[in-house]
């Protein structure tokens, strides 16, 4: 049996620590800010006590030695272990907002700055240039919007899916809140028929049955679906062949409320049959 690793990054105060006991829970040993240079004699020794569920977390607290991450986990998986990569990320402003409200200091941040806020903006943006490229080899998940406990739930949700296969994620948004971060396809679907400007509809969402109705009525709706579904039909066995674990497709609408959640709901149903689905409503999430 191959080992799996899963290995967290991501931004400071993102959620590593809550994405961390989500694993813990689901089963797996996990130690958070491990060095890059421990992790092949950490896995030599795990795979000698048989632990076959691994989990590490690992940011910019690492140092100089953070750049030897990448090559690192190319040689464990061509050894054989089983390794999933997640980056948790958050817009500034929530990372910003974060670290205000707990008062906590960031990694990069000198002590003593005269302009706490500024220094703060500049070791976030620091710190993106030093992880961009974990980000980019990893799956991206959006916590900008996320509580802790929805955030627990959705990282077990991602680990129970097989490693071995494409996992297909399909996500709502709103336009007027901003670009979810961790999408790798954006359809945007605002020019469609509106269910909030029927004032018996306004205050359900797309996945309530008088929604669902009116939406299924549009030929409008209609056609996009089709020509969302043909785009990814076409295009998820070339990034399957390309070993991709995750692929996140968002659909934004204005409020993300009706439109969205349908197109979302419809097509995640009718991926089903074909690839591990999985379904998020960034929206429908907040409270």
């Amino acid at each position: 049996m191959k080992t799996e690793l899963v290995v967290i990054t991501g931004m400071s105060g993102s959620g590593k620590s809550i994405a961390l006991h989500a694993l813990e829970d689901a089963g797996y040993y996990c130690v958070d800010n491990l060095p890059p240079e421990l992790l092949e004699p950490f896995i030599a020794l795990e795979d000698e006590r048989r632990a076959r569920k691994i989990a590490i977390a690992m940011d910019v607290r690492s140092g100089r030695s953070l750049p030897q991450l990448p090559l690192l986990l190319h040689s464990l998986r061509d050894r054989g272990v089983q390794l999933r990569q997640i980056f948790l990320d958050s817009n500034d402003q929530t990372l910003i907002r974060r670290f205000s409200e707990t008062r906590r200091r960031h990694p990069l941040s000198q002590p003593g700055e005269a302009d706490a806020q500024q220094a703060l903006m500049q070791a976030v943006a620091r710190e993106r240039e030093l992880l961009a490229d974990l980000r980019e080899r990893s799956h991206l998940v959006d916590t900008s919007f996320l509580r802790p406990a929805q955030l627990l739930a959705f990282i077990k949700e991602l680990i129970s899916a097989p490693a071995s296969h494409l996992t297909l994620v399909f996500e709502s948004f709103a336009f007027k809140r901003g670009i979810t971060l961790d999408a790798d396809y954006v359809f945007d679907v605002r020019m469609l028929p509106n269910p909030h400007y029927e004032p018996e509809l306004r205050a359900l969402t797309g996945r309530d049955q008088p929604v669902i109705d009116f939406l299924g009525r549009q030929s409008e709706v209609a056609l996009m679906q089709e020509q969302i579904a043909a785009f990814m039909r076409t295009w998820l066995p070339v990034l399957a062949r390309d070993h991709r674990s995750y692929v996140t497709v968002a659909i934004g609408c204005t409020g993300g409320q009706h439109r969205s959640v349908y197109l979302v709901e419809q097509l995640a149903a009718q991926f089903s049959t074909e690839w591990l689905t999985l379904r998020r409503h960034r929206e429908l999430a907040v409270v």
